[in-house]
């Protein structure tokens, strides 16, 4: 038996908060790569969770952009800010594959700066959907 819908968003918003907290200690311990990696994952289960939270029940796009692209239609905030967090798709597979680069490997690419870039976009994704789905701030 599935949840609630809102019940549902609250639980995938749940996992990208705690996602986030991991989030946040691989950038201060150098883990650039796997900062960058699971921000990425943070701002699409934050984005699910509030499609989840309307009452969709399908999701297929593991892209930030695309699901922002489909929360715009229950909030418009999510277009304007969504734009900035598309840089986020492009650690979906870079971060993590030796082939997703010309040369070298992510351990060696990414850095504190784009890591903690990473953060600071998955938390203000964080914050919207707890903001709407919550009615709070979540990711502090």
């Amino acid at each position: 038996m599935r949840n609630r819908p809102v019940e549902e968003g609250q639980r995938w918003l749940r996992q990208a908060q705690e996602d986030l907290r991991w989030s946040r200690h691989l950038a201060e311990q150098g883990a650039y790569h796997l900062a960058c990696f699971l921000s990425q994952q943070v701002a699409e289960k934050a984005v699910r969770g509030f499609l989840y939270a309307q009452g969709e029940d399908f999701i297929v796009s593991h892209s930030v952009e695309r699901l922002c692209a489909a929360a715009t239609f229950y909030e418009p905030e999510f277009r304007a800010r969504g734009r900035s967090w598309t840089i986020l798709d492009t650690y979906y597979i870079s971060t993590r594959y030796p082939d997703g680069l010309p040369d070298g490997i992510p351990a060696d690419i990414y850095t504190q700066q784009a890591a903690e870039s990473a953060v600071d976009l998955a938390a203000e994704v964080v914050d919207l959907v707890a903001r709407l789905v919550t009615g709070a701030n979540r990711s502090s």
